[in-house]
């Protein structure tokens, strides 16, 4: 069984495949609770439906599109995650998983041909208050597990929210070895943070400029500007 928030078909608004027309599979359940998470129903009040993977896959199949994305929550926690990802890849299903990158199943990565790999920077991290700052903290870095993700094509996504998180993000990325202006530079996607289209505004201007000179991706959050911050969009 897969606990799952929502199934439904929509454009990809994020990274490489930005504008695809795409069926998006989100769990239930997270192992962090960001400070600005535009899912808390998937992880700061996690709701779901206990499905089978044949129910699952079946609903997808109807959509009838070729690429499938699976979100969440965190989806690596769930315990039939790959047994999912295999059939759909059996389906002939494009899948892209979008992960925090802090967990892997215990028998590997699913069956993927896209890792979308989201590492949180410090800025996620909430408040003491709410009783999760210890623990988000401890678990929000996994280098091992981002580099044995990156084994499938990958992309890696920093939500950015300051020049802070900028320098935390060229950090970080040159202690995984991906360096500015690299090869590698162009599969790395700075995102700005908002759920609003003023929110992104407001870091938009100075981090594309960023991403020129160092020679990533910015990341338009382009849901957002279609939709709003809606669910099943």
């Amino acid at each position: 069984m897969v606990q799952i928030a929502e199934v439904y078909s929509s454009l990809q608004g994020e990274g490489r495949l930005a504008g695809t027309p795409s069926v998006f599979v989100r769990t239930s359940g997270c192992n962090l609770r960001c400070s600005w998470c535009d899912t808390p129903f998937t992880s700061w009040n996690p709701t779901g439906t206990n499905r089978s993977v044949t129910d699952v896959v079946e609903e997808v199949l109807n959509h009838r599109l070729k690429h499938v994305v699976i979100t969440g929550g965190e989806p690596l926690l769930s315990p039939e995650i790959n047994l999912l990802c295999s059939r759909l890849k059996e389906s002939k299903q494009h899948i892209t998983i979008e992960t925090a990158a802090t967990v892997i199943p215990d028998d590997g990565p699913p069956a993927a041909n896209l890792m979308s790999l989201s590492p949180k920077l410090q800025s996620s991290t909430p408040a003491p208050e709410t009783g999760w700052q210890r623990r988000h903290e401890d678990r929000r870095r996994r280098d091992d597990i981002i580099q044995r993700l990156r084994a499938t094509p990958s992309q890696i996504k920093f939500v950015i929210d300051s020049p802070a998180d900028l320098d935390e993000a060229l950090l970080w990325l040159g202690e995984l070895g991906i360096r500015p202006r690299s090869s590698e530079a162009r599969h790395v996607y700075l995102m700005p943070q908002g759920v609003t289209l003023a929110q992104l505004q407001k870091e938009t201007d100075w981090l594309y400029l960023a991403c020129e000179s160092l020679g990533f991706q910015f990341c338009q959050r382009h849901h957002i500007s279609w939709f709003g911050n809606t669910r099943g969009t």
